[in-house]
Parts: structure tokens; C-alpha cells; sequence
């Protein structure tokens, strides 16, 4: 008995002891990001200003938020800044639309620009060590971050209804553009097969069709306002095309399937039940990437995080918290 109590104290010794390492590992990983405080202004890239703000006042590893498009802003991510009670939460709004620059130089609106901003943001704001969040056209420049050699301090990947292939989007959004009326099927494919998709009759079959692929709960629900921003169709039109579902422009032959099994970092895939980006698809995706795993919100579509902001967070915050935790015992282990 003696004995016994003498191994049990010596365990608890250890237990305090481990516990202790712990927290100062989880001290010290925090202390790199203190630096990162609340604040917005400018940083200048390839091309003009983008515009940043950081939120939060967390000390845990810090996500770097980037939103679809092309030609969009970060608004609608604004749900997301509630996960600042843990960690700072970066925003900026992709150079040509929201509050960032808008130069009319046409040859700057191609993936790589896009990919050297991510790099060129992370370096100018000390971003050494992140998660990394991609919505939509977001998740493609994630990816293609990192498969250019920059995982360094990357330690979490969310690939929020990405665009991961372009040939895959067009026969998912197929899939969900035989269930329109047969008479709107017609004037689409009129105006597409003519080339006049400029034209008010294409616009108008289109919209009710985009806004079922942006919310489950219809062209009722909004994206949040920004504030001295708003987007610019010609990103948009000059890269993606006239509609989510026709693309013309230069993202035609975008692909990342085959270099997904590259990805070495914990993935998290997350979507809405009525996505443009079929929960059918990313399931197939998955099995690409080691360990990856998927949540679907139930009651949204490719706007989720705006249709089911508190289920969305949480399930953001829940990864994030277990990557953090991995991360920390592999810190204190070696």
C-alpha cells in the first residue's frame, strides 16, 4: 500500500508536471501572435493597395480569411469575426473590389497575382504562423498557396465550398440547373449558345437561379452590406465568366484534384446541404487528402456561414481548438 501511494504521488508529480509543460508550451505559441493586435489600414501589392483588419483580441494561432469571387470582398465573412475571443481574425478584401485598390490594368486579374497577394499579405502583417480559410474562389487560392511551397506556418486548412476544379463545378451546377423551369432552361442556353449574355432577358433567368445556389432560403436573404465597398464584375466576368454556371474566362481550366493527396496538414471541408459545391463532390475530394474530414450545414446553401452563422462558427472554432491542441502536445513532446 505503501508502495502504491508512493507510485501514485510520483504519477500525479508527473501528471502536474506534464500538465505544466503543456500550458507553457500553449504560453509560448500564444506569445508569438500578442504582437498581432486589433487595427486596419492598407498594404500595398502587385498593382495597387489592399485593404486589411484584423479582429480580435485572442492570443491563440491566428486564421487568415480569404473570400470568394474573383472580384468580391470580405464582408460576408463577418459572421467568422466572432472566433476573435480566441485568436485574431484577419480579413482583407482581394485587390480590385471591396475597400482594396481597383486599377484598370486588365493583366492583373489572373491566379497567380492573386496567389502572390496571399504571400505578399502574410509577409507585410508578421503572418508567420496561421490558419488558413478559403471560401468558394478563396479555397482555390489557398490551395494554390500552398502547393507553391509556402505550408511554412500553415498548420490548418478550411476549404470552405471550394472551387477545387472548374470542369467539376460546371457539371455540378448542370446538375442543379435541370431542376429550373424548362422554359428558363431555354432562354439560358438561347443566350449562351448567341453569345448575349449581356442581355436583360439572360440576367433575369440567371438571377433566380444564382440566388438559389447562394441561399437555401432564397433570393429573400441578403449578403451583409460592406461599407464603402462593393464588388467589381469586371474581376469577376474577366476570370469566372457571366454566371457561376458559364464560364468564359481565364479560371476555364483551373484544377488542383490531382495534387490534392499532396496537402500534408489537418483539412477541414465545410459546405452547405443545397451548395453549388455538391456535398456529393466534396466526399469524393476527401478521400484525396489523409485525415481530411467534411461538415454540412444542413439548412444552408454556398453561403453558409451567413445562413447558420452560430453553427458555423462553432464548428470552425471546435477544429481550430483541436488543431491548436495537437499542435501543442507535439510542441511539448519534442
Amino acid at each position: 500500500m505503501l508502495v502504491a501511494n508512493h507510485m501514485c504521488r510520483r504519477e500525479m508529480v508527473l501528471t502536474k508536471r506534464w500538465v505544466l509543460v503543456f500550458y507553457i508550451v500553449v504560453a509560448l505559441v500564444s506569445c508569438r501572435h500578442q504582437g498581432l493586435k486589433p487595427k486596419e489600414g492598407f498594404l500595398n501589392v502587385l498593382g495597387g493597395p489592399v485593404w486589411y483588419r484584423i479582429i480580435g483580441t485572442g492570443t491563440a494561432t491566428p486564421i487568415l480569411l480569404l473570400h470568394g469571387g474573383p472580384g468580391s470582398c470580405s464582408c460576408y465573412l463577418s459572421a467568422l469575426a466572432a472566433l476573435g475571443n480566441e485568436r485574431p481574425v484577419v480579413f482583407y478584401d482581394q485587390l480590385g473590389a471591396g475597400r482594396s485598390g481597383r486599377p484598370t490594368d486588365m493583366t492583373l486579374w489572373h491566379l497567380d497575382r492573386f496567389v502572390d497577394e496571399v504571400g505578399a499579405v502574410r509577409k507585410q502583417l508578421g503572418l508567420t504562423r496561421i490558419h488558413l480559410f478559403g471560401h468558394s474562389w478563396g479555397a482555390a487560392l489557398a490551395i494554390e498557396h500552398l502547393l507553391r511551397k509556402n505550408t511554412s506556418g500553415v498548420v490548418s486548412l478550411t476549404l470552405a465550398s471550394p472551387l477545387l476544379s472548374t470542369t467539376r463545378w460546371i457539371s455540378d451546377t448542370k446538375l442543379l440547373r435541370v431542376k429550373l423551369p424548362e422554359s428558363i432552361q431555354k432562354t439560358l442556353e438561347q443566350h449562351e449558345k448567341e453569345g448575349t449574355t449581356n442581355s436583360d432577358e439572360y440576367k433575369k433567368a440567371a438571377k433566380d437561379f444564382t440566388s438559389r445556389l447562394m441561399f437555401h432560403r432564397g433570393p429573400k436573404l441578403k449578403l451583409p452590406e460592406c461599407r464603402g465597398s462593393s464588388n467589381n464584375p469586371v474581376v469577376y466576368e474577366h476570370m469566372w465568366g457571366p454566371t457561376e454556371f458559364y464560364v468564359t474566362g481565364n479560371l476555364l481550366d483551373f484544377d488542383v484534384t490531382n495534387h490534392l493527396s499532396e496537402l500534408d496538414l489537418p483539412v477541414l471541408f465545410v459546405v452547405g446541404r443545397y451548395d453549388e459545391a455538391r456535398p456529393e463532390t466534396m466526399v469524393e475530394f476527401l478521400k484525396f487528402i489523409a485525415g481530411s474530414r467534411l461538415e454540412i450545414l444542413e439548412e444552408s446553401a454556398h453561403n453558409a456561414m451567413v445562413e447558420e452563422p452560430e453553427r458555423y462558427v462553432q464548428i470552425l472554432r471546435e477544429f481550430l481548438r483541436s488543431v491548436d491542441s495537437r499542435e501543442a502536445h507535439r510542441q511539448a513532446s519534442n
